[in-house]
């Protein structure tokens, strides 16, 4: 009888390798509960996103637009130094803007202004990816945003401002007129040289109103939002050009716009337009004005913005010393004055002579004091960081790579005339003084050109070496830098700031600095925006740089620079007297460091390319006379009330060698020079009677009129001139003081 009991069934195999069951229905259940949670982690973010919106408050056009005046401080904090100020600014309808104008601000800062909803998608993610990688939020990229951000919040990059930012401008592109955000945006922008707004930055830049601008005009106008320090082309030819370059873009963009057509396009493309002079503002009068900018441009290079810098309430505390500031504008001014008064020649004005000056802390960098001009808004140029013709002062980075190349201060060197190895020229020294054999310490104290000529192409590398050494101690390269054996004499173009960098290195046994001019900034809440960097280090062997301490201050006690002896101090030192090939001379130096200050001194004429010898006395201009006399007065207030410090004591490097110099003179040569001679140089209202051994016929060529040749340094240089101190007149004519060499 068949059993009726139902028989369990067995369960059926999934199809499958190995008939293992399918693992698809886990991965799409995995896949379904992952998108309900990233739809939920949506939803959220769209209810946060929501509220958020909600409790943000859109301002009222105009309300709580406010600005603070940034005060800018002398290294005390408490001397006030200038202010960038509160907004200069008009603001006018928008019927009353030209269409130019409203078109270029679109083509330079948003496309797609017309059609956006305020805010930028590519924006948001680029600002996104920049959060997810650690950086630095974005900007707004938007006219809305940026608009929103400068009328009613501040330019700090948080994730707190940047939500805000794009709720606002969501929020107010929903309820404000695109032409109401233009207008408010055009009227509330900075254009630079003190100009907000579209009304001022007209009248600032092109003596005209904002309902006159053309497409050339409102084009640069434009391009200038992007950066307005940065792009004002009186800041030189680097300034210009950038500023070309965005200008252009926007005149790209104009016309792939409509807006404007080809020729007007074209008409305008290939230069600026013509823009008025800078205004006579107070802000920049005066030697401040450099000193003023110069703070600007480090903080705009920090990454601070134009907004924060000229109106967000900030205080710049600077690294100026208030004391030392004016002992450098008042000597400045004094000896332009003195050179003029009792120039040999007659009709010089002292608008063409110019005196550089700076003076920076050993030991950390700060500048206590510079002098680029009489006043900023003259002429812009900045003599202080302007680089001229360094002479001889650029044999201290020879020294420096010769006593790191083991060649000690006994070491023996040519010091007469001779042609180098493979070249086919000859070298002399000034006046075709021969002294004949010499060690590194009398070549230096006395500037030899043929010594340092000897040195450099006796080293390995010798020019190379020479740059290095430079470079190491804070000097830049720059023009005329040019590889040859007569680098040291030289042609080599430095400023004064980046020489009295160098000096300062030197005088700190080899430890260098970054030379800075702004202590501190804090903000309105008193947080601390930028510090400077005031850590050393060590970038050449101390001990070469002892042994270049004690050549250098040979320099002040018995050879060139002796003018430098009357501080009282230890002084490091060298002077420089640049000569054209053409008997002109073009630049005159004197550069030296105590243990706490080095200062650089420079006089050029002209566009710092003209004859220097029409404001001598003497008819040849010495670095011992009006260069060095300068250094010292200005040191004599600057070091008052410091502590004496010795420079430290050296191991000798080499020093076996040098023994079979010549210390006597030979029958080629004059005798050395001593170094207890004086000379009362004119001052301003005293009048002077020519020596009476002056030439009336012009004087036969000396080394430096004649020449070098072949290396393009155009002679070389005339410290040999006075190495017995004051003596600024010493061969004048062929006829040498006593004490000459």
């Amino acid at each position: 009888m068949a059993d009726n009991r139902s028989t369990p069934r067995r369960p059926v195999k999934a199809a499958g390798k190995g008939g293992k069951k399918s693992r698809g229905g886990g991965k799409k259940r995995i896949a379904g509960i992952a998108g309900m949670v990233l739809a939920g982690i949506i939803v959220l973010a769209l209810i946060v996103s929501g509220i958020f919106y909600l409790s943000v408050d859109l301002p009222e056009p105009n309300e709580d637009y406010t600005t603070q005046t940034t005060s800018i401080y002398y290294r005390d904090g408490t001397t006030k130094l200038g202010e960038l100020s509160v907004q200069n600014r008009t603001e006018v309808d928008y019927s009353t803007m030209a269409e130019p104008m409203k078109n270029a601000i679109i083509a330079a800062e948003d496309r797609t202004f017309w059609t956006n909803h305020g805010i930028s998608p590519k924006g948001m993610f680029r600002s996104l990816w920049a959060i997810a990688r650690g950086e630095e939020l974005q900007s707004g990229s938007t006219i809305t945003q940026q608009y929103i951000k400068i009328r009613y919040l501040t330019s700090a990059q948080t994730m707190s401002r940047k939500l805000k930012e794009l709720a606002l401008a969501v929020k107010i592109n929903r309820t404000v007129s695109k032409e109401e955000i233009l207008s408010g945006y055009l009227n509330t922008v900075y254009f630079g040289r003190g100009a907000y707004g579209i009304e001022k930055a007209a009248e600032t830049w092109f003596n005209t109103d904002a309902a006159s601008l053309d497409v050339a005009q409102s084009a640069m106008l434009a391009s200038l939002v992007n950066s307005p320090s940065a792009l004002d082309p009186s800041n030189g030819d680097e300034a210009s050009s950038a500023l070309l370059e965005r200008y252009q873009y926007v005149l790209d963009g104009m016309l792939e716009a409509g807006n404007i057509s080809q020729a007007d396009h074209d008409a305008a493309y290939g230069s600026l337009p013509e823009t008025a002079p800078v205004s006579e503002d107070d802000t920049y009068s005066g030697p401040n004005g450099f000193l003023m900018t110069m703070v600007q441009n480090e903080l705009l290079d920090a990454g601070l913005t134009d907004e924060q810098i000229s109106g967000g309430g900030l205080k710049i505390v600077t690294t100026f010393d208030s004391s030392m500031q004016d002992s450098a504008v008042r000597t400045a001014q004094d000896y332009t004055k003195r050179a003029v008064a009792n120039a040999r020649t007659d009709g010089l004005s002292e608008s063409d002579l110019h005196i550089g000056i700076a003076s920076v802390a050993v030991g950390t960098g700060e500048v206590y004091a510079l002098y680029g001009g009489s006043d900023y808004l003259s002429s812009q140029i900045n003599w202080a960081t302007t680089a001229r013709p360094s002479a001889s002062t650029f044999k201290a980075w020879a020294l420096l790579a010769g006593l790191n190349q083991g060649f000690g201060l006994g070491t023996t060197l040519n010091g007469s005339t001779f042609t180098p190895t493979g070249d086919s020229v000859v070298v002399h020294n000034d006046s075709n003084v021969n002294y004949g054999n010499v060690t590194l310490l009398k070549a230096t104290s006395y500037s030899m050109n043929t010594a340092f000529t000897d040195l450099v192409t006796t080293m390995d590398n010798g020019p190379q070496s020479v740059v290095g050494m430079a470079n190491a101690a804070g000097v830049p390269t720059g023009d005329g830098w040019d590889i040859n054996n007569r680098i040291a004499l030289g042609t080599a173009q430095v400023s004064p700031l980046s020489n009295a960098t160098g000096f300062a290195t030197i005088a700190n046994d080899g430890k260098v600095n970054s030379t800075h001019v702004v202590q501190s900034v804090t903000d309105a809440s008193g947080a601390t925006l930028h510090s400077g960097d005031t850590a050393s280090s060590q970038a050449i062997d101390e001990n070469v740089a002892r042994n270049a301490q004690t050549a250098l201050k040979s320099v002040v006690t018995s050879g060139t620079g002796t003018t430098a002896g009357q501080l009282g101090r230890e002084v490091i030192a060298k002077t420089g007297t640049k000569d054209d090939g053409d008997a002109e001379t073009i630049s005159a130096w004197f550069v030296g460091a105590t243990r706490q200050v080095s200062t650089a001194v420079m006089f050029v004429a002209g566009d710092g390319n003209a004859d220097l010898n029409p404001y001598s006395p003497y008819g040849s201009f010495s670095s011992a006379l009006y260069p060095a006399n300068t250094w010292e007065d200005y040191m004599e207030a600057a070091t008052a009330g410091m502590d004496y410090k010795s420079f430290p004591a050296l191991n000798n490097i080499g020093a076996s060698s040098g023994n079979n110099a010549t210390y006597a003179p030979t029958s080629s040569q004059s005798s050395y020079p001593t170094s207890n001679q004086s000379y009362s140089y004119p001052t301003s209202n005293q009048s002077y009677s020519y020596p009476t051994f002056y030439p009336t016929e012009e004087p036969a060529a000396t080394q430096e009129q004649q020449g070098n040749g072949g290396t393009g340094e155009g002679g070389g240089d005339d410290d040999n001139n006075a190495p017995g101190g004051n003596d600024p007149a010493p061969g004048i004519g062929g006829v040498p003081s006593p004490n000459h060499t």
